[in-house]
């Protein structure tokens, strides 16, 4: 079932941000970073086709059976901007991302999210828009990303910057709810759970994974678990 997206959602998720007592992370070694949750609205069956090369897609990373990298099946409803991030990037190039980077000096995470967002995929919005802030996710490749979720007021239009990103998605926020999601395994490198979400054909693993994960839990299941204590795949660490 899709999730409609109206006032009553924006409130809903408005309020359960305003009351969460968020987790932040201090860290003098690690560099700052936010990333954009934008909430928009989509149609069933509107999903577009990636124009990357399916080799660029999986980026040598080992996929299951019956799993292909696609972002398939996804729109409908009240949905989140998810990015193909660029082949051709120095790092996390090929993967699914949110859009946003690092702190310029003296910009609040806020202001960054907001200007990375129109930067990566020319979407403008207003300091309004911004519905609250998620718990901070530090990261193996030496960051501290805060998730801001903004409220797109509607479907937007996209035009993605192509030195950074390759497309861009609606997926239906009722994906981060399916049955077979979120999905946590064990690796010999770390005692701590890696995190997958499935979505589409693929597996969306932290930090984006971790993002999603409690943008589900917080603002659509009003639950205030942690993600913070939740692992990276070992490809992510660099």
């Amino acid at each position: 079932m899709t999730i409609t997206y109206d006032d009553a959602l924006r409130e809903q998720i408005r309020d359960r941000l305003s009351g969460h007592d968020r987790r932040s992370v201090a860290d003098p070694t690690k560099r700052h970073a936010a990333v954009a949750v934008v909430l928009v609205d989509s149609e069933t069956g509107e999903d577009r086709v990636d124009p990357a090369p399916v080799d660029d897609w999986i980026a040598g990373r080992p996929m299951e059976p019956g799993l292909d990298g696609r972002m398939v099946g996804v729109s409908g409803g009240a949905a989140f901007l998810l990015c193909r991030r660029a082949s051709r990037l120095n790092s996390h190039a090929a993967q699914w991302a949110l859009p946003g980077g690092r702190l310029d000096p003296g910009e609040t995470a806020i202001d960054a999210a907001l200007r990375e967002l129109d930067e990566e995929v020319g979407v403008t919005l207003p300091h309004a828009s911004v519905l609250g802030v998620l718990d901070d996710y530090p990261t193996r490749s030496g960051y501290i990303i805060t998730p801001v979720v903004i409220w797109g007021g509607g479907r937007l239009d996209p035009r993605p910057a192509p030195d950074e990103v390759v497309a861009v998605y609606r997926v239906g926020l009722h994906q981060l709810q399916r049955p077979d999601s979120p999905r946590f395994i064990t690796i010999p490198e770390s005692p701590r759970p890696v995190v997958q979400m499935p979505l589409g054909n693929d597996l969306i693993h932290a930090p984006t994974g971790a993002v999603l994960l409690q943008l589900r839990w917080l603002c659509l299941e009003g639950r205030h678990d942690p993600v913070d204590d939740l692992e990276q795949p070992v490809f992510a660490w660099k």
